[in-house]
């Protein structure tokens, strides 16, 4: 008996190829959401059931049909071909705020691999694009290249599609200006592997609606102050957790080191974590996390936002708390080397200041759990710090820190280098 594995994905396709001009994008939806993986004999088409139209029907007999001669050179047996792979290269813009801080903005474009490549691989090909719509090029000279340095499963695309996280080249294969993950590799000498840096970022996040209000916000008006939000359950207290559910699900399906989520103290405002892991897997994952974030929001109609401070007034800004730690300071007795990379911190505050985040001035104003951005303030469980030591680090004498002063909107890979840089290499 002739057996066919037919996709929903095949199904989808082959309406473009067979009886695309009579099947509506409902009846292909239905199709899709009916058929799945079904093994299906030739003889047993006439009795699929399926929502919608006879089209559906009609679309897996053309399959059929056109595959029976393969079948026959197969021994009877054939199988639909798979699809070939959808990779989605992913990258960070060039575009600048105010002195000359960048947005952070992730862009991305798909591209057709007929041989599919392994998520997890780096032999994807290089691919160029148009830095000048991304403030990453002039016209008159307007090509960029994206250079893959991260791939993993596409939880979304879902069968073999991939994302590709890239990094930035000049076209003589230079890195790009805006390529700060490079930066870190050129930190990564042995002294410093030695002590095999780990980080946790904190990303918290605001949502909007379609009228650009804040989720779940009345119309016309403001939640209660806050209080019942933060990590709170229940309709009244938490807005938009569909949305979360489906980012954290889709995070762990591609494998990113996603260790939690939360609701956070603004209404509408949420939280989710990754890590720990090293300088350049940390800041790989969280940029992916990024990019499904928004992507997801599509689907939901909700705009993610990691503006530092999307509600002016009593309302907590969203940052992106960034969790340390090197070898020195796990091994017992690690509370000396967490003071003296304070002590170091301490001197640098400005130097980091100013590459923590475009708008940052707006929520480190001493108020809303942060320290004010032109004092430097360090203490054990104070959230009112530039640097927290968490009170399970301060009783057991060894652990990480925590610094408190970088922005939502955040480039991860540069908080990285730079605490690397201050804590290791001064």
């Amino acid at each position: 008996m002739a057996v066919a594995s037919i996709s929903a994905a095949n199904v989808a396709v082959s309406a473009s190829l067979s009886v695309g001009a009579s099947v509506g994008q409902a009846d292909q939806r239905r199709c899709s959401s009916s058929l799945k993986t079904l093994p299906l004999s030739a003889g047993q088409v006439s009795g699929i059931k399926v929502s919608g139209s006879l089209s559906c029907k009609n679309e897996l007999r053309g399959i059929i049909s056109a595959e029976r001669s393969v079948s026959a050179r197969q021994g009877g047996v054939f199988k639909i071909m798979a699809l070939a792979q959808k990779a989605e290269y992913i990258w960070m813009d060039g575009q600048e705020g105010q002195k000359g801080i960048r947005f952070n903005e992730m862009r991305s474009k798909t591209k057709v691999i007929q041989e599919p490549i392994k998520a997890g691989s780096l032999d994807f090909p290089k691919w160029s694009f148009d830095g000048s719509s991304t403030g990453q090029a002039e016209g008159r000279f307007s090509d960029c290249i994206l250079n893959p340095v991260f791939s993993c499963p596409d939880p979304i695309r879902g069968d073999n599609h991939v994302l590709v996280l890239c990094e930035v080249l000049n076209p003589d294969s230079t890195p790009h200006e805006t390529n700060t993950r490079r930066k870190i590799e050129e930190l990564l000498t042995p002294d410093v592997l030695a002590e095999e840096t780990l980080f946790g970022f904190e990303q918290e996040y605001t949502m909007f609606n379609k009228a650009a209000k804040v989720y779940g916000w009345p119309e016309g008006g403001f939640p209660h102050p806050q209080g019942p939000f933060y990590c709170g359950v229940g309709l009244e207290a938490v807005y938009g957790r569909p949305l979360v559910e489906a980012h954290m699900d889709a995070c762990i399906k591609a494998g990113l080191k996603i260790s939690g989520i939360n609701a956070e103290v603004m209404p509408g405002q949420w939280e989710f974590q990754i890590g720990p892991a090293g300088p350049l897997e940390v800041g790989d994952h969280v940029m992916v996390a990024r990019w499904l974030l928004h992507r997801l929001g599509e689907d939901f109609g909700i705009t993610c936002t990691f503006e530092p401070k999307p509600m002016e007034g009593d309302w907590n800004g969203a940052g992106a708390h960034t969790n340390y730690s090197t070898k020195s300071m796990r091994v017992d007795g690690g509370i000396k080397a967490i003071h003296a990379a304070i002590e170091k911190l301490s001197k640098k505050h400005a130097e980091h200041i100013s590459s923590y985040g475009l708008g940052n001035e707006r929520r480190l104003t001493g108020k809303h759990e942060t320290a004010n951005i032109n004092t430097f303030k360090s203490g054990v469980a104070d959230r009112g710090a530039s640097i927290r030591i968490p009170l399970g680090v301060s009783l057991e004498g060894k652990g990480y820190l925590e610094d408190r002063r970088p922005a939502a909107n955040v480039d991860p890979y540069v908080v990285a280098r730079m605490l690397i840089q201050t804590t290791l290499k001064n």
